[in-house]
């Protein structure tokens, strides 16, 4: 059996877009968490690195112009996703078309890819 795992979207993003982004994201109820400080692991400056080599290297040269950008992961909220369920193809939608928005600040592949649930905050009562 699967560990439970967030479905997300690892993005380079250009750093004087990353705030516009994350507004956009959040009131499509996308999360977006900086991959150098994802609250679930321990060195997170070192996998941020490790992302984004390995994003640039995918790409053989043709990302190069990323190469300062901020790694982060896109996630779905729950008004998106279902426990034990596939993300609707309505939220795939909605996240490709944003970053389509943004593609001369966003670079992507176009699939999802999943990591250890990131704790929530709770809303207070």
């Amino acid at each position: 059996m699967r560990r439970p795992h967030e479905n997300v979207a690892t993005v380079l993003v250009d750093p004087r877009r990353l705030g516009d982004i994350e507004i956009e994201l959040m009131s499509l109820d996308m999360p977006l968490w900086r991959v150098c400080a994802v609250p679930i692991v321990k060195d997170g400056q070192r996998l941020a690195f490790q992302v984004r080599h390995k994003l640039l290297m995918s790409k053989r040269g043709e990302w190069d112009c990323a190469k300062d950008w901020v790694p982060v992961y896109i996630g779905f909220g729950s008004s998106w996703a279902f426990p034990g369920e596939a993300i609707p193809w309505p939220a795939h939608k909605a996240l490709w078309t944003l970053l389509e928005g943004y593609a001369d600040h966003v670079r992507y592949n176009k699939r999802l890819g999943g990591i250890p649930r990131i704790p929530r905050l709770r809303e207070a009562c």
